[in-house]
């Protein structure tokens, strides 16, 4: 196996750790800087600490992804099947942080290596796109919305008689570890995709087993790659998540990370399940925000992010098939 394309192959695995730490540095810490309760800088550098811890908290995930989506292609053509899968992952991660829509960099890698394994012959394994992408894809949502709502309605009625001033104080100070455990969840699932993808390079180059345990060389390079990515910021998607959808207060902010947090840790830890940072934030910012009255959402900005969300899988194939055809041509 040509050692210039496993390198080549890991750089831009890595690059998409990257592209995915600014990509989705908001989903940490968007409500706690909206909210005043975290400096953006400060913020950023607690979410990229923690991004770097969640990393080494397990491998399930990283599992799912290496194993359960395709088959492991061999050969030149394999490496250039995971080149191509991580083109059109980085490609559609760049067209949606640019127009600021916080879409789901996990889909849009799922969708990359399914359309490239596709234009490559490669087989599919359908059973566990439905059952660990696409079936969670639609549930998370859902389960943060509504549990977005139940937890932000507890809190009212807990907090009824409480002195509003303080008890947003209280909050906002709150935040600071919701915030964490969101950034900690973030590492957890985001860190482990990027390093299912490695294992899979390191096997067909032969340099790894199948069902070997994980290096611990390549966690700390994508852990560190991902904390790099979030402590650069995501400031486009901060304000759509921030302030777009719903103005959020303290109290909310602390509901909807509490609530997003506990939904990564149950999928990563229970399910092995790669479940979308962005689509679990977002749904529960946006139950959250319907206890205040239903119109306070934004309903049109969220359509428009749901509308991102259906979109990126076919989006990213789309861009890692034609990627796969091109290096194709050039170099297989």
């Amino acid at each position: 196996m040509d050692t210039f394309a496993l390198v080549v192959t890991i750089g831009v695995a890595l690059f998409f750790t990257y592209t995915n730490g600014f990509h989705d540095s908001a989903n940490a810490i968007a409500t706690s800087v909206s909210t005043r309760a975290l400096t953006p800088r400060a913020a950023l550098a607690m979410a990229a600490v923690m991004n770097l811890a969640g990393a080494f908290m397990g491998s399930g995930v990283a599992k799912t992804v290496s194993e359960g989506v395709i088959e492991t292609p061999e050969g030149s053509k394999g490496m250039g099947i995971l080149f191509a899968a991580l083109v059109g992952a980085i490609v559609w991660n760049l067209i949606t942080w640019y127009f600021g829509l916080p879409s789901s960099s996990s889909h849009a890698l799922f969708g990359g290596m399914v359309g490239a394994a596709l234009a490559g012959s490669t087989t599919v394994y359908w059973h566990g796109v439905l059952d660990k992408i696409v079936i969670p894809m639609f549930v998370s949502p859902v389960v943060g919305l509504l549990a977005g709502y139940l937890v932000m309605t507890a809190i009212m009625w807990i907090f009824r008689r409480a002195n509003p001033h303080k008890a947003k104080r209280g909050f906002r100070i709150a935040q600071t570890v919701s915030a964490a455990g969101m950034a900690l969840g973030h590492g957890l699932q985001d860190a482990q995709k990027t390093m299912g993808i490695v294992v899979m390079a390191l096997v067909i180059a032969d340099v790894e087993d199948y069902g070997d345990p994980i290096p611990v060389w390549v966690k700390i390079a994508c852990a560190l790659m991902l904390s790099a990515g979030t402590y650069a910021g995501g400031w486009r998607i901060m304000r759509t998540l921030g302030r777009k959808i719903i103005e959020l207060d303290p109290p909310q902010g602390f509901a909807a990370e509490t609530t997003g947090a506990s939904i990564m840790f149950g999928s990563a830890f229970l399910f092995h399940a790669p479940i979308s940072t962005t689509h679990v934030i977002t749904s529960a910012i946006m139950g959250v925000g319907a206890t205040k009255r239903v119109n306070a959402v934004r309903w049109g900005v969220a359509k428009n992010i749901i509308m991102g969300w259906f979109i990126t899988m076919p989006a990213a194939a789309a861009v890692a098939a034609c990627s796969f055809w091109v290096v194709n041509l050039a170099f297989l």
